[in-house]
């Protein structure tokens, strides 16, 4: 008999596309499988998921307002109208499990799921637990993890190390370099350094590309730099006139999988996500933790990597001035780059959509 599946949460790309990875591989597995996916209003998710193939539910949940206690006003109202349709939205579905991948709606979902005897499984993409999927965790069947250590924030026989599912298509780089260093019109005598801030773009890497722009002309390295669309025009504007002739500026990245491939180092974000990705291409590797993000996540992300003398970590505040700087000489650092490499790709876990959704079959049972 087929199963009913609700994933729950989003919020931004990396909650998003786990989900939708976890529902892929729910398919492969069984194709008779029915998915519905629970969201919050005017998030992300409500346009991503449908164009991704599935039905998805909105929950008016918000988080804490840091900026505007008064939007916090009507938390408490919006937090019991949340469990009340995610109530009814259990009801109706009758789903066998659910899953919650982080993200406003997963708190009302999962916790009215435990309420209504429905098992169901924490994908927790961080190496720190935020404070609502630590109390959920107390009755989740399984929670699947991407970091050692999460036995701090989780009972111990409940965890499974997965590792967070990744874009396959983007990592998908042997064989590649050529075509990647042709498809950015770049030399392939030459090293080359990638610098990601998403599909947004980061403030501190590009203010920092910025300060050091003439160093990669000086050293004879290539730059790949994805700017992300709030930046790009006025990067463009300021770099009219005085950009080397081996460096590409792009808004976004269509084809990862040639940044990736045409990177001798790789400088980013630590999303968990995109940790995930960086572990399976296996390049040399800086990281940037953006410290905008709730309980400082991504320095908790970085430093498990920085620990394995798997990654290279800059704090935001120091990278403007040096972040160049420091790229060029780890691509000069030969023996550098082969240690950093070969303990990143210790690290990779390639598979945890099918891992994860095999869980899920089980707890459904």
């Amino acid at each position: 008999m087929a199963k009913r599946i609700i994933i729950s949460g989003g919020g931004t790309g990396g909650h998003i596309f786990p989900a939708i990875a976890i529902a892929n591989a729910l398919k492969r597995l069984d194709p008779a499988t029915e998915i519905l996916f629970v969201g919050a209003n005017g998030r992300m998710e409500m346009e991503k998921v449908p164009a991704a193939g599935y039905k998805i539910v909105g929950l008016d949940i918000q988080g804490f307002q840091r900026k505007s206690l008064l939007k916090n006003l009507k938390l408490p109202f919006k937090v019991v109208a949340s469990l009340m349709k995610a109530r009814a939205v259990i009801r109706n579905f009758k789903p066998d499990a659910a899953v919650g991948v982080g993200g406003y709606a997963s708190g009302p979902l999962l916790l009215a799921a435990g309420n209504m005897s429905v098992p169901y499984l924490i994908q927790e993409q961080n190496s720190y637990a935020g404070m609502t999927n630590k109390w959920l965790g107390k009755k989740a069947e399984k929670v699947c993890v991407a970091f050692s250590g999460m036995d701090q924030f989780f009972p111990a026989g409940k965890i499974l190390m997965t590792g967070n599912p990744i874009r396959k298509e983007a990592v998908e780089v042997s064989g590649k370099r050529a075509e990647a260093l042709a498809s950015f019109g770049l030399s392939a005598d030459k090293k080359t350094v990638l610098v990601t801030g998403g599909s947004l773009g980061a403030g501190t890497l590009n203010k920092s590309m910025l300060a050091e722009l003439d160093l990669f002309a000086k050293e004879d390295v290539q730059l790949i730099w994805q700017t992300g669309k709030f930046y790009y025009k006025s990067i463009l504007e300021k770099t009219q006139g005085r950009l080397p002739a081996n460096v590409r500026i792009v808004e976004f990245l269509n084809r990862m999988d040639l940044a990736y491939a045409a990177a001798d180092v790789i400088v980013s974000r630590a999303g968990a996500g995109t940790i995930a990705e960086l572990c399976v291409v296996a390049k040399p590797v800086i990281l940037v933790p953006s410290p905008n993000v709730a309980e400082d996540h991504q320095t908790q992300n970085a430093m498990a990597l920085v620990k394995r003398n798997a990654a290279v970590l800059i704090a935001d505040h120091e990278a403007e001035g040096t972040l160049g700087s420091l790229a060029v000489s780890l691509i000069r650092d030969e023996q550098k780059s082969r240690e950093l490499q070969a303990n990143i790709a210790s690290l990779a876990l390639p598979d945890a959509d099918d891992v994860i959704a095999k869980e899920v079959l089980i707890i459904a049972k």
